[in-house]
């Protein structure tokens, strides 16, 4: 038996491999894909018990359309549509960072308008990341007055940036 369906599917492969590789080729524009069509072609043929009973001469039509079928199911699997082969790879995308520069900037200036002693409390609290302790033993003042000092340098830097329009 095992050797009947063996003999029965290189008969099939001889009367219409090729035929059926032509076509597929056809379909697919690449020969090394229509070789797998060719063969996921056969071995479904193998597959059926029907096919290989019948005369190999008559199932060329089976045939077309088993390899017509898996073409279609190739071009609409993921694999197919997620994936585009590309010369080069696709540049990464920078992040536009003007806004941020801008905002910088506005804020540079802002803290020009304020006087030496609140200038230095806010920027070393704010970009430092230092609390009122630290701040009054760096400067060497009373963390009273650096309190005082972060309030009023945040309120004129507040009318500082109400005057340019950036807050409310």
């Amino acid at each position: 038996m095992l050797v009947d369906k063996a003999l029965a599917l290189r008969e099939l492969h001889d009367q219409h491999a090729a035929a059926i590789w032509r076509y597929a080729v056809y379909l697919t524009g690449n020969a090394s894909n229509a070789d797998d069509v060719v063969q996921e072609t056969l071995l479904r043929a193998w597959r059926t018990p029907r096919i290989l009973e019948q005369d190999p001469a008559t199932t060329r039509g089976w045939l077309y359309t088993v390899a017509r079928n898996l073409v279609i199911d190739d071009v609409r699997s993921a694999r197919h549509r997620h994936e585009s082969p590309v010369g080069e790879p696709p540049e990464r995308a920078i992040e536009d960072r003007t806004d941020e520069l801008f905002d910088s900037l506005l804020v540079g200036e802002a803290l020009m308008t304020l006087s030496a002693d609140h200038r230095a409390v806010v920027v070393r609290a704010y970009y430092g990341g230092q609390n009122t302790a630290e701040l009054a033993a760096e400067l060497g003042i009373a963390e009273g007055t650096v309190k005082s000092r972060l309030h009023y340098g945040l309120r004129a830097l507040r009318l500082a940036l109400q005057e340019k329009g950036v807050v409310r």
